[in-house]
């Protein structure tokens, strides 16, 4: 290495993040902790990744035992986890085949591709557009970043890929506009986390899947972040009456072991044969048995029960913190998916909450995230909102 590179080159690592000046090395449970031994309580579940809490112990157990057996095969053959977690998958949800891949972004990208082979090979549609929601989030390929309705998510990727339109999320009217477009599918978030923790509204969702149905449009719902019990079901789709044609679930899947999957009817899954999609890592050993475990413990225990009462009380909590601060316009989300509207830079907030040893998130300039691990005690809330009241105390002073 030259001096010049040395001197160039702060780490070897790409600045694709601005990371916080916090180096984490331990988890366990609601808390992390850093290499200098402080410990923060973590209400950002690693993105709503780490659902049951980080290390949680039914994860870790079946982990450690598939160690010893077997690591990775490929998918040229049958991986036995794989079949039992696809079929846990479909007996839970309204879906009937079940695709694995690694990450989000990969998820939503073999539904896209889902959709457009369905059009042109099962339907024989000339058609391949898919159609998505101003402010959405979908991924960071070159396909998900032109599905993502945000154009700063966009900036410099140009020529984006065609056969992609946007409306308005939660407007009604704008909802005729698939009467003629009549594309190959529509992709959504029941809740847009990284475009500002916005539910969708159920009047919109029911005439949305009614225009679906009636066009034979694919109905394709993205649960990488409010998937895996976030909501407080194990798909937030549950809560709408909906039943979607392909699911798009990631992060909360593997309790931080990376893999992704995509849940499709029987007559979209027509669209992929032998040779049409595939991936490498997707579904291998180690990732089918961290997501087994992790949604059989979801499945057989009351923890979505336990979400629900959370949920409920975190909301309360928050909204008596609205209540005595006025730069706090408004609480919104769904389950532990959480959003503080507020008039100030939501990045002090975070940055301020950290000097107290709270880790919480940003959803845009304007909106805190809070997304505390499904297995968050009222005693942990509680030690939120001590941090949140003090964070926002000490600004109030500084203002």
């Amino acid at each position: 290495m030259t001096n010049e590179t040395s001197v160039s080159l702060i780490t070897p690592v790409m600045a694709t993040y601005s990371r916080f000046p916090v180096t984490i090395v331990k988890g366990k449970g609601s808390y992390v902790w850093d290499d200098q031994g402080n410990q923060f309580l973590d209400f950002t579940s690693g993105i709503a990744t780490c659902n049951l809490g980080h290390v949680p112990d039914p994860v870790k157990e079946k982990l450690e035992e598939q160690l010893q057996n077997l690591w990775h095969c490929s998918n040229l053959y049958h991986i036995p986890n794989q079949q039992k977690l696809a079929a846990l998958l479909t007996e839970n949800s309204c879906g009937d085949q079940v695709f694995f891949c690694n990450s989000g972004a990969e998820a939503n990208e073999a539904a896209i591709k889902l959709a457009r082979r369905y059009a042109n090979k099962v339907k024989g549609n000339s058609s391949s557009e898919v159609v998505t929601f101003q402010q959405s989030f979908h991924g960071r390929t070159l396909a998900t970043l032109t599905a993502t309705g945000q154009e700063k998510i966009q900036h410099g990727f140009a020529p984006l890929l065609p056969g992609f339109s946007y409306l308005p999320f939660n407007d009604e009217e704008a909802l005729e506009k698939l009467t003629t477009l009549k594309p190959a599918a529509v992709l959504l978030e029941l809740v847009q986390g990284e475009g500002g923790v916005i539910p969708a509204k159920q009047e919109w969702v029911t005439k949305l899947a009614q225009i679906c149905k009636e066009n034979e449009i694919l109905l394709m719902v993205d649960e990488i972040q409010t998937g895996i019990g976030r909501t407080g079901t194990l798909f937030a789709y549950e809560q709408y009456s909906i039943e979607p044609d392909v699911i798009s679930i990631a992060k909360g899947l593997g309790s931080g072991f990376p893999i992704g999957a995509i849940i499709a009817k029987e007559k979209a899954a027509k669209g992929f044969e032998p040779g049409s999609h595939g991936s490498t890592f997707g579904g291998n050993p180690l990732a089918t048995a961290a997501g087994l475990a992790t949604v059989t413990h979801i499945v057989e225990s009351n923890l979505l029960e336990d979400v629900k009462v959370m949920s409920d009380y975190l909301d309360q909590q928050l909204q008596a913190l609205k209540v005595k601060y006025s730069f706090i316009k408004e609480v919104r989300g769904k389950g532990l998916l959480k959003g503080l509207v507020v008039e100030i830079n939501a990045l002090e907030i975070v940055q301020k909450a950290i000097t107290n040893h709270l880790l919480i998130l940003t959803a845009g300039p304007n909106v805190v995230r809070v997304l505390p691990p499904l297995t968050v005690t009222k005693k942990e809330i509680l030690e939120c909102i001590k941090v949140l009241e003090e964070t926002f105390q000490s600004i109030e002073k500084g203002a």
